[in-house]
């Protein structure tokens, strides 16, 4: 039996600081110097962040091909050193202007510590197939948590904007990717780069395919060959794979777990730059909600990668609820 993904949406790393932290570190104390002294115009903001992105390794852009991790590359591309919630230990000044800087109401909340046991997942009532059980790889739209978190995912991957890299990398966002190669391989070094900032790369088929219209050696391809390509590209092979437009049947679960896939996050929100769409009636966050967005542009909808991120998190905060890694969760 096919599984097609419902609701009221239209179906479509521990955060960690890098190799950079000296760059973090300086623009940090440029911030809380600037805050002190009652100068922290936009214009010393704008200056400081110059400052700090010549101080960084080049993010890639757009249409540039990029330098491939790959096998005898991976600690360049691939690393993201143990750590995590780096901003959160700046003095309260120093995030509130990391926040100015980037057009927030306020600094993001901070997510508690991740759970020593990750909780049990279970496929979601309504989302199972055919004679599946709990062999498959659970399909699911929140994790079960009492944490007052969330989670946010980016799908697809045709939009690589640097900016974003820098904003979520200052401000400590964590969030993951589930990339289609064939919106990514024209720069494997973006996401090298996002991978070695701290973000899980995760399966999204190699060519975003309607999975239930394939045989069974067509889902095969399209699934476990994305498996190899990010092995490939960027050194690990994911654990977590979520079917295009949410669409799957028996044969999706069974092809995923047999080439290392152990859970299939949905999503339970997806948002965009002017606005979020439910999948629940109340409208409304709840703790462990996965939130769906894509890496896209202003050629695809009305807004930037970072307008994108500063709706999403005026969202997320005002209604008290933190970031989280998914990958700490599940």
């Amino acid at each position: 039996m096919e599984r097609r993904e419902s609701g009221t949406l239209d179906a479509g790393a521990r955060r960690a600081p890098g190799a950079d932290r000296p760059a973090r570190v300086v623009l940090a104390l440029l911030l809380l110097a600037a805050v002190g002294s009652g100068c922290a115009s936009a214009a010393g903001d704008r200056g400081d962040a110059d400052a700090e992105h010549r101080a960084r390794p080049s993010a890639g852009h757009p249409g540039a091909p990029g330098r491939k991790a790959g096998p005898g590359r991976p600690a360049e591309q691939g690393r993201a050193p143990a750590g995590s919630h780096e901003n959160a230990k700046f003095a309260p000044a120093v995030r509130a202007a990391l926040a100015k800087k980037w057009g927030l109401g306020g600094p993001p909340l901070v997510a508690p510590p991740p759970p020593a046991v990750k909780p049990h997942l279970t496929t979601r009532e309504g989302f199972e197939v055919k004679g599946g059980d709990d062999s498959l790889p659970p399909v699911f739209t929140t994790v079960p948590t009492k944490d007052r978190v969330v989670f946010l995912t980016m799908d697809d991957g045709a939009e690589k904007d640097p900016e974003l890299l820098r904003m979520m990398d200052e401000l400590d966002i964590p969030y993951s990717a589930f990339l289609s190669d064939y919106e990514v391989s024209d720069n494997y070094g973006y996401f090298g780069e996002a991978q070695r900032l701290g973000v899980s790369l995760n399966n999204h088929t190699l060519n975003h395919p309607y999975l239930p219209g394939l045989s069974y050696s067509g889902q095969r391809r399209e699934i476990c060959g994305q498996q190899d390509i990010i092995e490939k590209q960027f050194g690990k092979r994911p654990t977590l794979f979520r079917p295009p437009y949410g669409n799957y049947n028996g044969d999706t679960l069974r092809i995923a777990k047999s080439c290392g896939i152990k859970a299939v996050p949905l999503w339970n929100e997806e948002a965009f730059p002017d606005h979020m769409e439910w999948r629940e009636e109340d409208q409304d966050l709840h703790p462990g909600d996965i939130i769906l967005t894509h890496f896209r542009g202003r050629k695809e909808w009305s807004g930037s990668m970072t307008d994108l991120v500063r709706a999403v998190m005026k969202t997320i905060t005002d209604k008290g609820y933190a970031v989280a890694r998914l990958e700490d969760y599940v």
